[in-house]
């Protein structure tokens, strides 16, 4: 099954906007680790192999253990994740099942003490940003595999 266009040459235009928000999040302030945790943990839930490939990627070149990468699915159950971590893990799950939780206080509430409303906000569009990469790499079906990091990535 090979990819079905190249959605980039069709309309740049789109790429290139959300890819404006994808530079404004990489931008924003977020840990770099806490961006790749929540982008392989969106693609994990919305099935996205390409995006898991990348960002699987880009997390262990970035310094990530594998250890905290293959505990990912289970991440209520693993002790090495932070609080800050397990909060933006929750928002993540609420914010892409949006249809299936409703996006309950119980996910919200505890971000409140581990973010500021910046960081909030930021977290969220990081999360709707790997939501779109995921709906466009799945609905015209990238090819998982190729992705190679740029060198020199590392943890901001």
């Amino acid at each position: 099954m090979g990819p079905r266009m190249d959605y980039v040459k069709a309309a740049e235009g789109g790429f290139k906007a959300l890819l404006g928000l994808e530079t404004y999040v990489r931008t924003s302030g977020l840990e770099k680790s806490l961006r790749e945790l929540i982008k392989i943990r969106a693609s994990q839930i919305n099935q996205c192999a390409y995006c898991i490939d990348m960002h699987w990627k880009d997390a262990r070149a970035g310094g990530e253990t594998e250890q905290r990468l293959y505990g990912l699915s289970a991440w209520r159950e693993a002790p090495y994740y932070t609080d800050r971590e397990r909060a933006a893990l929750e928002w993540t799950e609420a914010v892409t099942r949006v249809i299936e939780t409703g996006i309950p206080d119980s996910a919200f509430e505890p971000l409140r003490e581990l973010f500021t409303d910046k960081e909030i906000a930021d977290l969220t569009y990081a999360i709707a940003t790997i939501n779109a990469w995921n709906r466009l790499a799945i609905a015209f079906r990238a090819t998982p595999g190729s992705y190679v990091p740029p060198k020199g990535a590392s943890h901001e």
